[in-house]
């Protein structure tokens, strides 16, 4: 008798062969995961929208509360103005804008190569533990409140500049020189947290390449590493310039608050002073004027700002050293 061989059992599947009993169809677990994605796509869409309409209504309220000051008082006397006399409805804020401009300017000129450097010292040079170290004294300094700034500002930079004021014969006030001071200290984690995360971003092959073709470690830090970082480190640059312009109460107590022409040894008054300083005894066309100057401080930063993300977008930012 002939015995016939039996065939070994196999398990049923429900898919292709070989997949085993609990596989299920690509598309079927493409159907399953549809509600979630969908949703989570109308979560961010929703997120998105209400950050530009959040944009779109400051510019609309700050348009409509600062517009009609400016068109009476005259675009010509309230920007290129230079005197500031509320008592005698005069409203020119040129003083004020040439001294925000040269605070700001003189801070990033100062803070960037400063940021930079240090970051390129923490995330390539430093040993782990001081690097860690720092890194967290840096967090810190990023967190202190402004005015915790100004209050050190008043007690130590301040009294500094006034002794060089007196030995100059000028007025013993705040100047422009302690507020360009102050607001380099205040910027400078801001620089070198975003630059040091985007240093240290770079992938490792760019500088070992560069050491391969006989670079120095210094040279290949500093004409690929950091070249290559450059977006990041202008993302840092915008951060910086943002709070550098907008800062107000540090700045109040240690820049003299005058409305006059800026000259670095001398007291100046920034746009942002301004508003804090008059707007409890403010009313009428002396409160439009204020809304003017937010009016006008929002122009400039949006104007900052769309500029810095043209040149990192085009990759005109050169941060070669």
């Amino acid at each position: 008798m002939s015995r016939r061989r039996r065939k070994p059992n196999r398990p049923r599947t429900s898919g292709p062969a070989g997949a085993g009993p609990s596989a299920r169809p690509v598309g079927a677990v493409r159907r399953a995961g549809a509600p979630v994605e969908r949703a989570m796509h109308g979560l961010f869409l929703l997120c998105g929208l209400l950050a530009v309409a959040a944009v779109l209504f400051m510019a609309v309220y700050m348009v409509a509360s600062g517009g009609p000051v400016i068109a009476k008082v005259g675009p010509g006397p309230f920007l290129l103005g230079q005197t500031w006399d509320p008592e005698r409805a005069q409203f020119g804020i040129l003083p004020m804008i040439l001294a925000s401009l040269a605070a700001t300017l003189g801070a990033v000129l100062v803070a960037l190569p400063a940021g930079i450097l240090s970051a390129v010292f923490l995330a390539k040079l430093a040993p782990p533990r001081i690097a860690a170290a720092l890194r967290a004294l840096i967090d810190l300094l990023a967190g202190i409140p402004s005015v915790v700034y100004g209050l050190l500002g008043a007690l130590l930079i301040a009294p500094a500049i006034f002794r060089l004021q007196t030995v100059l014969g000028l007025p013993t006030r705040g100047s422009l020189l302690a507020a360009i001071l102050l607001l380099v200290i205040m910027i400078l984690p801001t620089i070198i947290s975003v630059s040091e995360s985007a240093i240290r971003s770079v992938p490792a092959p760019y500088e070992d390449a560069a050491l391969a073709l006989g670079s120095t470690r210094l040279q290949s830090l500093f004409k690929v590493t950091v070249p290559a970082a450059r977006s990041g480190i202008a993302a840092g640059a915008v951060l910086g310039t943002g709070r550098a312009i907008g800062e107000a109460m540090a700045v109040i107590m240690v820049a003299g608050n005058a409305a006059i022409l800026p000259e670095l040894l001398k007291p100046v008054r920034l746009l942002t002073a301004s508003i804090p300083l008059e707007w409890a005894y403010s009313g009428g066309l002396h409160r439009e004027a204020l809304y003017g100057i937010g009016l006008t401080l929002f122009v400039f930063i949006m104007i900052i700002n769309i500029v810095l993300n043209h040149m990192i977008k085009k990759g005109g930012v050169s941060l070669d050293v």
